[in-house]
């Protein structure tokens, strides 16, 4: 979801059928402000906000919010999950190999999925899971 059609933290989660809660508003703040971020760098920023917050609430919040469709989950190759609140489309990622960067990209061709294989094997495919991996800009002009 871009920062333009970002919703309150309250409507995105009861629409999801979730009770809205201190630590889920904090958790999607968090990631409102920071895309791509790691459980672990959710926490640090709620734990900020909510001192009383506890590092398996914001775990919770994070798998709710994961199977309720609020939040995408993405496992980069040797990285840690991470989370992003773009769930309205089939967008993919780039990841600098250098310094772990994860910037957003849309689909190069044609709508969802992306990709169609060249034998489906018979399944139905819904979604196509590009990562394209290369150095940012900064760590190009290291090299």
């Amino acid at each position: 979801m871009s920062a333009q059609q970002l919703i309150p933290a309250e409507v995105a989660i009861r629409a999801r059928g979730l009770r809205v809660t201190d630590s889920r508003r904090a958790v999607y703040d968090a990631l409102a402000g920071h895309a791509h971020a790691s459980a672990d760098e959710v926490f640090e920023r709620v734990r900020s906000q909510l001192e009383s917050t506890s590092r398996q609430s914001v775990y919770n919040a994070l798998g709710d919010f994961t199977t309720a469709g609020i939040v995408r989950r993405i496992e980069p190759a040797g990285h840690p999950m991470l989370f992003e609140l773009r769930v309205d489309d089939n967008h993919h990622h780039l990841v600098c190999t250098g310094c772990g960067a994860v910037k957003d990209v849309d689909c190069a061709v044609g709508p969802s999925p992306c990709l169609v294989p060249a034998d489906t094997h018979g399944f139905a495919v819904s979604t196509a899971e590009v990562t394209y991996w290369g150095l940012c800009p900064a760590c190009a002009a290291k090299n």
